[in-house]
């Protein structure tokens, strides 16, 4: 009985099946947002309107499908295809690489009738061949008047390290799943920060309590005046608030502190901070009426004391001015950084704030997922390596020689015939 389970989970159609259902999901996983609020899933999977006709919002969340990959039923079905995988080296492949290696004598000249090249010299130099083979790194065994020989036995080696680099894959897969975590924060220039804001994370997440310190953040734009990248001046800060480590991240550059990746992915401004005629400083906060949808910021700063009159200040960029209107909507002209307003001149801007958007993650999986991919590819190149066998019988003035491959038929041909020829 044992050995029927063992033989199932090896069988190749079962590693099959498993994939195509761990594909099934992970489509479903692609499909339906993951790691959003459950008034996300209300609003697009209602209760009254539901999609395919069953599919609703309490569905979802009672199955799980809004954290597909961190579901227990998925993460089983992972531990299972790798378990089938092993299951498969060890009863298939190790077995067959150990008989390749074996030295497969045939002792009947019947036997050539099943290979896919053979022929019968008569009255050839047999010492020719044998040197020809050996020239052509061909591995030579001898018992008596019979001879085996092969070559590109590392070929055979290639669905084993295939399996390996799977279940690396699938390993830092549940690795990542089960201790990663991705938090977003958004920070004003100059603030230090800790980690709080997670979106997500495994069951065996630990969240570490580092610090850390926007010294700066800014924008380079092109001549269109559109955005050519945003950078943030980021530093590490141990326990007493000392510096660690620093580095300038943008987009696709990311600051890299003990497996924790600090990546730039928005930015934000929050005021406009001024300084009046007594030198105290007077911030007004800035609003993004439409929600992040266009960044486009404004405020209102009143021009009596009754606060029945003012002006709108709005911007959209850090080039260091803002447009000026009045209640009316009435284009008064552009406010520059140390200009004072010209409806009130007790008032000059010194500073448009600003706040950085990052990306906070880490994923302990991914060092083991590229290993896997990288022996993968080294599968790929290993699998081109022709595995070739020939045997030999010398029979009085009669050579019956023949030959397989695994691969590359037509150049194992004219390799072969130039042997006899």
């Amino acid at each position: 009985m044992k050995q029927k389970f063992f033989r199932l989970l090896a069988d190749l159609r079962f590693a099959i099946f498993i994939l195509l259902v761990i594909s099934l999901c992970s489509i479903i996983g692609t499909v339906i947002e993951q790691d959003q609020s459950i008034e996300t899933y209300k609003l697009n999977y209602p209760l009254t309107n539901q999609l395919f006709g069953f599919l609703s919002w309490d569905r979802i969340l009672q199955l799980g499908l809004d954290h597909v990959y961190k579901t227990w039923w998925f993460l089983t079905l992972i531990l299972l295809f790798g378990i089938s995988l092993i299951t498969c080296t060890f009863l298939q492949q190790l077995p067959s690489l150990k008989i390749a290696r074996r030295c497969q004598f045939f002792r009947t000249t019947e036997q050539f009738c099943r290979l896919k090249i053979s022929t019968i010299l008569n009255d050839f130099n047999l010492n020719k061949v044998l040197s020809r083979l050996q020239l052509s790194h061909y591995s030579i065994f001898q018992q008596k008047n019979i001879f085996y020989c092969y070559k590109g036995l590392i070929g055979r080696i290639a669905p084993i390290i295939v399996h390996f680099s799977m279940i690396l894959v699938l390993i830092g897969t549940i690795m990542g799943s089960l201790f990663g975590f991705k938090a977003q924060e958004i920070i004003p220039k100059t603030e230090t920060f800790h980690i709080q804001n997670i979106i997500n994370n495994g069951q065996l997440t630990v969240v570490p309590k580092t610090s850390a310190r926007i010294n700066d953040f800014w924008i380079t734009y092109t001549k269109q005046k559109t955005i050519s990248q945003f950078y943030s001046d980021i530093s590490i800060l141990n326990n007493a608030g000392n510096e660690i480590e620093r580095k300038t991240s943008f987009v696709n550059s990311p600051l890299i502190y003990k497996g924790i990746y600090y990546y730039q992915t928005d930015w934000n401004l929050t005021g406009l901070r001024f300084q009046d005629l007594n030198r105290q400083i007077v911030e007004y906060p800035l609003v993004n009426i439409l929600n992040n949808k266009t960044k486009i910021w404004l405020t209102w700063i009143p021009s009596t004391s009754a606060l029945t009159e003012g002006i709108i200040l709005i911007t959209d960029n850090l080039q260091g001015y803002c447009s000026v209107y009045n209640d009316l909507g009435i284009f008064l002209g552009n406010l520059e950084l140390n200009e004072s307003l010209s409806s009130d001149p007790r008032f000059t801007l010194l500073e448009i704030i600003s706040s950085t958007g990052l990306q906070i993650k880490t994923d302990p999986g991914i060092p083991i997922i590229y290993t896997g991919f990288f022996f993968l590819m080294l599968s790929t190149l290993i699998s081109y390596i022709s595995y070739s066998q020939i045997w030999i019988i010398q029979e009085d003035q009669k050579v019956f020689i023949g030959g397989n491959t695994t691969r590359a038929l037509y150049e194992f041909e004219l390799e072969f015939f130039k042997f006899i020829n």
